[in-house]
């Protein structure tokens, strides 16, 4: 750039540090791109109604374990930050989570997009569920607020991209990029340290991933309920492997608040779980290290069933449970290259058999997978700040919220509701 070039100024606003990695490509390579002015700022976040919000501290240190400078917006009152970002006066704010009613108000896009462009890049590596009655995309990937007042999405499939056509705006500030979450993924795992929570010289290591969704109205793919006595009754009686479980960060939290299974039997379970020697809860390790420290992968769902497989060629072992929200089009190309069983006794089977015979040949699946999920492998990266480039030259204007007259997602009756 010359000297006369204006430096294009970009925030990246975050409290789901858990998925920094969907930003984290994008971020190091404008930190070495002279056109690029780079803040990361931290805020605090919450994800159920009855806490306050909080949590800037964990965002924080997140961040200086990877050396990332950033600026603290730990606030009370998000309009102190929301004085300080303006001052800042960002050509674009890039976010990873879409929820709004998780950010304080200052900080949601309803705000940000009256003075900037927010750009989304999905906090997930694949859009894999569908809503009930719903055919292709599920609404809520491309319909809540924060989509229609984006400037810029970036989405990871071409069928997310047909479903934004349909919207008021269409798609034309929608890109087919990829997302550098999957593409970091898969590199980090064939590089990976192999780190492993627990040190039990020869034992061999799985890992168990329960997810957090256990009702017919959001999601249902969690089977914890079902398995976590067996499960535990299983680490008991195969001392010779490691088992590492990686819980949803939300899961015991749901589980308590939804009184699925009361508090005091969850806490005397997590204590006779953490005093087995070849037992351990990870909650915010590198997951592409556990990717590539373990032998067997078995969860419930969601996303690493599309995220495993790609990054490492091997199937789960999916606990599939019954009437689980449907599959989108990509979430078919997911299923397919995964080991399904619908109980625990169908799990002994099979994890039986692959410690006597090794894991199964999914090969041919696991590629029409990858073939589908990563539309520009190891690139997509480039291509959203190759789109942003082209955005910032073209002088687009700001979203006129005037002009988007569909309700958003989360606004609709049935769905889930701001708690503001």
């Amino acid at each position: 750039m010359t000297t006369n070039e204006k430096r294009i100024k970009v925030v990246f606003l975050t409290f789901y540090f858990e998925a920094w990695d969907a930003l984290a490509d994008v971020h190091q390579q404008m930190l070495s791109d002279p056109r690029f002015d780079v803040t990361v700022i931290s805020i605090p976040r919450r994800f159920r109604r009855e806490e306050p919000f909080g949590g800037e501290d964990r965002v924080s240190k997140f961040f200086d374990s990877l050396k990332v400078e950033h600026t603290r917006f730990d606030f009370e009152d998000s309009e102190h930050g929301l004085a300080q970002l303006k001052a800042l006066a960002p050509d674009y704010v890039f976010i990873n989570y879409p929820w709004q009613r998780n950010y304080q108000p200052g900080y949601r896009v309803e705000v940000l997009s009256e003075f900037t462009k927010v750009c989304y890049v999905p906090y997930y590596s694949l859009a894999l569920v569908n809503e009930p009655g719903e055919v292709g995309v599920t609404p809520y990937l491309y319909t809540q607020r924060s989509n229609q007042l984006a400037s810029l999405v970036f989405t990871q499939d071409p069928n997310t991209l047909d479903a934004y056509a349909k919207t008021e705006r269409g798609n034309g500030y929608v890109h087919l990029t990829g997302t550098p979450k999957l593409d970091a993924l898969v590199r980090k795992a064939a590089t990976a340290d192999r780190h492993w929570p627990l040190s039990n010289a020869g034992n061999r290591r799985m890992i168990w991933a329960p997810h957090h969704s256990f009702s017919a109205s959001w999601l249902n793919f969690g089977m914890f309920p079902q398995i976590y006595e067996r499960m535990l009754d299983f680490a008991r009686t195969h001392s010779n492997w490691d088992i590492v479980m990686r819980p949803h960060p939300i899961m015991f939290g749901t589980l308590a608040e939804q009184n699925i299974i009361d508090e005091s039997v969850l806490t005397k379970w997590r204590a006779e779980w953490d005093a087995l020697p070849n037992t351990a809860i990870d909650h915010e390790g590198d997951i592409a290290n556990l990717f590539a420290a373990t032998e067997l992968f078995v969860t419930d769902g969601i996303s690493f069933l599309g995220e495993y497989p790609i990054a490492t060629g091997k199937p789960t072992i999916y606990f599939d449970k019954p009437d689980h929200w449907p599959w989108s089009p990509l979430g078919g190309f997911a299923s397919a290259a995964n080991i399904h069983v619908r109980d625990f006794d169908a799990f002994t089977k099979v994890f039986d058999a692959i410690e006597e015979n090794g894991y199964p040949d999914y090969s041919q699946e696991i590629e029409s997978l990858r073939d589908a999920a990563q539309p520009f492998p190891g690139e997509a990266a480039l291509k959203i700040i190759e789109v942003l480039i082209s955005d910032f030259k073209a002088r687009t204007p700001l979203v006129d919220k005037s002009e988007i007259t569909e309700v958003a997602w989360e606004l609709r009756p049935g769905t889930e509701a701001p708690w503001d």
